[in-house]
């Protein structure tokens, strides 16, 4: 769905990456607007019991990067907020795509900053909901160290 809602006005240009699958009784093409949803969606369907429409289902519940920050933090609590996944389902991807869809793919923790992780589990820690911790991140400079910007969030949170 994220693909779709990035989608440009009608009769604009666009650019669709693609996986094609071919099956004894369907061909069927599957569309990304970027290189790392495809890439997120190829190792989701790589895991056993996990085919292209729970990976469609967990790309839809979530974006690239607040999945590859729950992989990161083994946050089963995230993935379980997505529909059609348990808790079994939600351990499995977290043990099998730990070090293929972690950090390396995620938007803020790809890079050699990991302050942004240790302020969301600091807020995590704190009582702070997903949605609230994720709001107070957004918020802070990229470049702030995890003392100040636990901080600034906490500032932005009391507010």
């Amino acid at each position: 769905m994220g693909t779709f809602y990035n989608l440009p006005a009608e009769g604009a240009k666009v650019t669709l990456l693609i996986h094609f699958v071919v099956r004894e009784d369907a061909q069927i093409l599957y569309g990304f607007g970027t290189p790392t949803e495809r890439a997120a969606f190829r190792e989701l369907i790589k895991i056993s019991g996990v085919g292209p429409r729970t990976a469609l289902s967990i790309l839809s519940g979530m974006d690239v990067g607040d999945l590859s920050q729950a992989i990161t933090l083994q946050d089963a609590g995230r993935l379980t907020k997505v529909p059609g996944i348990g808790k079994k389902t939600a351990e499995r991807l977290l043990l099998e795509l730990k070090g293929k869809l972690g950090a390396d793919l995620g938007a803020p923790l790809g890079s050699a900053n990991h302050a942004p992780s240790d302020i969301l589990q600091a807020l995590l820690a704190l009582g702070y909901n997903d949605k609230e911790a994720a709001s107070a991140l957004k918020a802070l400079p990229a470049d702030i160290g995890v003392s100040d910007g636990i901080k600034w969030a906490l500032k932005a949170l009391a507010h």
